[in-house]
């Protein structure tokens, strides 16, 4: 669930020295869409105040932001920049960063990354944003609200960042033995296939690539396939006559229970109430 706070270490609307602090904590709101070590998805809204430059600050973290509404500029190590909706730009701590608002206010998402996941991004420093990437944006702030930050929004995520950068997985000769691997691991329920990130470290890739050559080898995203074979295992349960719904949930890793019914009937076309019906009727 999407988690409000008045301020966030992920925001773009500028400083967070204590001076600027100030300037900002009131015209400036940050939603958590979602959250795990390897990354973070924030909405981050600015009401604008200051048309001039922000005192220079730090990044702590390493992001990507991409606008969704509004426009506003950008100072970092000397060069400045205009973002709009077809621009996104990168920081890393340790960079200097300035914010101006001539315009008003605007609306973005800022995306974070743990250092190891940052490492992996095939990405530059300044990013067009053309069609296909912002319907990727879109998508991955969909697959935000089902809950299913380890896979689902994981997936979109990566997929977004890809695009961005132009990257393209090259066709390997252990492409089957990769996307088997991955089966397998989902098949047999290791901690690691929790996420995808977790999963790909265990198999030795980067999440970019996993993500790819699974879609590609399999025809379905990792995230289909996982959410297949929870969904099998969902039936056993109601066809052995499970009614706790909340704990089936728990058991095979879904949010919540409202995450449960919409994954079941998405694959099936019935919720889990009316599959134990079928799968128990005389």
């Amino acid at each position: 669930m999407a988690r409000r706070t008045g301020r966030s270490i992920e925001d773009s609307c500028g400083p967070r020295s204590s001076e600027a602090a100030r300037s900002v904590r009131s015209v400036q709101t940050s939603v958590t869409l979602a959250t795990r070590p390897e990354f973070s998805v924030h909405e981050v809204t600015c009401l604008g105040g200051h048309a001039d430059w922000s005192p220079s600050e730090e990044h702590r973290g390493h992001r990507l932001v991409l606008v969704r509404r509004g426009r506003f500029r950008r100072s970092a190590d000397g060069t400045e920049a205009e973002l709009d909706r077809t621009t996104a730009y990168l920081s890393a701590p340790g960079q200097e960063e300035r914010f101006a608002h001539p315009a008003g206010g605007d609306l973005c998402t800022s995306i974070g990354f743990s250092s190891v996941l940052w490492g992996r991004l095939p990405i530059g420093t300044a990013v067009y944003i053309d069609a296909r990437i912002e319907l990727a944006h879109r998508r991955l702030l969909l697959a935000a609200t089902t809950g299913d930050a380890d896979y689902a929004t994981a997936e979109e995520l990566l997929n977004l960042v890809a695009l961005a950068a132009g990257f393209s997985t090259r066709s390997l000769a252990t492409d089957d033995a990769l996307a088997a691997a991955a089966r397998e691991a989902v098949i047999a329920d290791v901690p690691e296939a929790v996420s995808l990130c977790s999963l790909a470290e265990l198999l030795g890739v980067s999440p970019f690539r996993l993500s790819r050559v699974f879609s590609r080898r399999t025809g379905v995203s990792l995230t289909r396939y996982r959410n297949r074979v929870r969904v099998g295992r969902a039936m056993d349960r109601l066809a052995g006559g499970e009614t706790a719904l909340a704990e089936l949930a728990a058991d095979l890793g879904f949010s919540d229970q409202a995450h449960l019914t919409r994954t079941v009937r998405e694959h099936v076309g019935h919720t889990p109430v009316e599959l134990r019906r079928l799968l128990t009727a005389a």
